[in-house]
């Protein structure tokens, strides 16, 4: 993955009427989860923003309030890449973090809320990567049309093992075929959709269909 630098501010004020009036001056209120040994003082306050909120595998989860501008986010947000943040809190410290989850507004689409969360070494993560097909369909040459169902796949993988995209070759995919998570295969990665999810087809179209119905009454 590539890397992306971000700025943060940590905010002690938590809240739906402390996101309101962030959201008010054009910024956007986010979460980073995080962990802490589990000898820190729990339930508490470690930094500004940060609190312990649940124990979990002998780590403590940390939840740190947080403040983005939509400028900074914007080629973070709005593109089809993924990317690995290297996240720095103002006045505290730098950690690598994916986005966990964005929330929208209904209607205009604005970024409401963004979710963090912290990566580590040796700890797996899950996120959606990109699929990009690749060749030239059998199934086309005969008439059909390559549709793309699924445009990104879950995967669950070291952070350092997951790629920018996942790469389909269709070459030998027939007319009325279809290709499943479960026939695919990459390694160093898990595919964490249901199985029988269909990523990619190739279906009739109608003059196709016209075309071997004029034939088979010839």
């Amino acid at each position: 993955m590539n890397t992306y630098q971000l700025e943060a501010t940590p905010r002690d004020v938590a809240g739906k009427k402390a996101a309101k009036a962030i959201r008010k001056e054009g910024l956007i209120p986010a979460i980073l989860y995080g962990q802490a040994p589990v000898e820190t003082p729990y339930p508490g306050v470690l930094n500004p923003g940060e609190k312990i909120v649940a124990i979990e595998n002998n780590k403590g989860i940390v939840v740190t309030d947080l403040v983005v501008t939509n400028e900074d986010v914007r080629n973070l947000i709005y593109t089809p890449s993924i990317y690995l943040i290297e996240l720095t809190l103002k006045g505290g410290k730098t950690v690598k973090a994916i986005i966990k989850d964005i929330q929208f507004h209904p209607v205009t689409d604005a970024v409401l809320h963004i979710d963090f969360l912290e990566v580590f070494e040796g700890k797996p993560i899950v996120m959606e990567v990109p699929v990009v097909l690749e060749g030239h369909a059998e199934g086309v040459r005969s008439g059909g049309k390559l549709n793309l169902e699924m445009r990104k796949l879950r995967v669950k993988a070291l952070y350092s093992q997951i790629p920018e995209k996942l790469v389909i070759n269709v070459d030998t995919l027939g007319l009325g075929k279809v290709i499943k998570v479960g026939e695919l295969q990459y390694d160093h990665l898990e595919l964490v959709n249901a199985k029988n999810a269909v990523v990619c087809s190739v279906k009739l179209t109608r003059a196709a269909r016209g075309v071997i119905e004029a034939a088979a009454s010839a």
